[in-house]
């Protein structure tokens, strides 16, 4: 939650340097470039500790509420996404747009799960891993406006723009596919954080399944031949280099962006929980124990401290407001953490002191 600031922050006040996807090792800032790579894990591991968190939240509740769980809290994010997220950035972008993105994901992948953690979970780990692993075969597979299953498609895995009545747009910036396996194999791996598995046993689990995904993340980027677009050598630029190798594309995640983030993601497990007592992990929880407060809380602010710049100084950059320096992103980023962080701890504390109000659970 922390690291998905700084990228919001981005995306802002810095957004008139365009960051494709994948980013362009040749042309783009590296500091951007790597702060890229270090937000690309926030996604990944959101969608994973959804599933994991079901899981854990079933082991005390039925198969029927867990179900009702899921399709309430799915369609609320849907909701959320719709009728709040989007909404703020009408009156920046040319006309009105529903964004799609992670919190539609996400609503999505729990109401697909209320049906996929029945299965036998040697079948849904085959089937999170098939998906994982393969969706990138149908990368060749491109529809346009006219084709009737094209709003499907575009939902699934096509990233694209869906016309829609009045005047408005959708915009699928994740398609859901590769994010079904992710949900899938989070849940999958619940049983390892049962409390009757030993801590050592799950975390050598954990260290084997990061560092090969680490590993074949490594193997399959060096041959160059599947999983997303090819890299290069940039002569005479080691930096750009690098940032080529783990250029990886998010929009849907490819193999090789979800190999690095979900492996990295299984070893940080390792870490916190082994350093649990910490302040430093006590202070990061409380971001953690209200996640979709702090989400919509910062994006609201940043929302309004846009427009308010918009107001006063005007445009800068075309019809936008926009700083000259990413240092500035920087800066404003340490300078958020801890106002955003007071309301978002009273807001935690208040969850855990009023377990009666049922929907305060939702946020």
């Amino acid at each position: 939650m922390v690291i998905m600031l700084l990228d919001h922050l981005r995306e802002t006040w810095f957004v008139n340097y365009v960051v494709t996807d994948p980013i362009d090792a040749n042309t783009i800032l590296p500091i951007i470039g790597f702060a890229r790579f270090v937000v690309s894990f926030c996604a990944p591991i959101f969608v994973a500790l959804t599933g994991l968190g079901v899981y854990l939240f079933g082991i005390n509740h039925t198969v029927e509420e867990t179900t009702a769980y899921l399709l309430k809290r799915g369609f609320l994010l849907i909701a959320i996404e719709l009728a709040f997220l989007s909404p703020l950035y009408w009156g920046i972008v040319p006309q009105p747009t529903f964004w799609l993105q992670v919190i539609w994901c996400i609503g999505l992948c729990m109401i697909a799960l209320s049906l996929l953690m029945r299965l036998p979970r040697p079948i849904l780990i085959a089937f999170g891993l098939i998906v994982i692993c393969f969706h990138n075969l149908l990368d060749p597979i491109r529809m346009t406006q006219g084709d009737p299953l094209f709003p499907l498609w575009a939902i699934l895995h096509q990233r694209d723009t869906i016309a829609l009545p009045f005047g408005f747009v959708a915009k699928t910036t994740y398609p859901i596919l590769p994010w079904l396996g992710v949900i899938s194999l989070g849940f999958a791996i619940g049983n390892w954080f049962r409390p009757d598995v030993a801590a050592d046993l799950r975390q050598r689990r954990l260290l084997l399944l990061g560092s090969g995904m680490i590993g074949l993340f490594i193997v399959l980027r060096l041959l160059n031949i599947y999983g997303d677009k090819p890299w290069h050598v940039v002569d005479g630029d080691a930096i750009r280099t690098v940032l080529g190798f783990i250029s990886l594309t998010k929009y849907p995640p490819s193999l090789l962006f979800l190999l690095p983030t979900l492996g990295i993601g299984a070893i940080l497990l390792v870490l916190f929980e082994r350093i649990n007592d910490s302040k430093v992990v006590a202070a990061l929880a409380v971001f953690g124990g209200a996640p979709m407060f702090f989400y919509l809380l910062h994006l609201s602010v940043l929302r309004i401290f846009y427009h308010s710049a918009l107001a006063i100084w005007g445009p800068n950059n075309g019809k936008a407001f926009m700083v000259d320096s990413y240092y500035w992103v920087l800066i404003w980023y340490a300078a958020a953490i801890i106002p955003l962080y007071i309301p978002t701890a009273w807001f935690a504390r208040l969850k855990r002191r009023r377990r009666d109000i049922t929907w305060l659970k939702y946020f």
